[in-house]
């Protein structure tokens, strides 16, 4: 489905993207000189399609750079966090290890053969058989 819907989106806008460059190949300059308009020092020559495409890339790199230096908060807060529970499941190993190591094994005492628990084997407190 999602390829679908990307070539839902991305054909229609590469065809627009082709017809717009073959309907504006005429040549515009563009000048970096804001003082001298009619012989600029710095200017260039480049085909209008490409000059709109340029700047439409460039403000796509710039939006994108935006949105990560705004973004610097919650990826800050997202490494503490990740440290944060990587130093809890180490000390939560070490604790499951201690608990382990201090818990005594199995101590009971041995029951003494041919007397149950209440008197002779199979029979409870008041002689019932089990």
């Amino acid at each position: 489905m999602r390829k679908f819907l990307t070539a839902l989106i991305v054909i229609p806008l590469g065809l627009i993207l082709v017809a717009f460059a073959v309907a504006n190949r005429h040549f515009v300059a563009v000048s970096f000189d804001p003082f001298i308009a009619n012989d600029p020092s710095l200017s260039v020559t480049l085909p209008l399609f490409l000059l709109l495409i340029l700047v439409a890339a460039l403000g796509v790199f710039a939006g994108g750079c935006a949105v990560w230096f705004g973004q610097r908060h919650w990826r800050r807060a997202a490494r503490r966090h990740e440290a944060d529970s990587r130093a809890a499941r180490v000390e939560l190993a070490d604790l499951r290890a201690q608990a382990a190591a201090a818990k005594p094994g199995s101590q009971r005492l041995p029951v003494p053969s041919g007397v149950g628990l209440y008197g002779p084997i199979g029979r409870d407190k008041q002689r019932a058989t089990l």
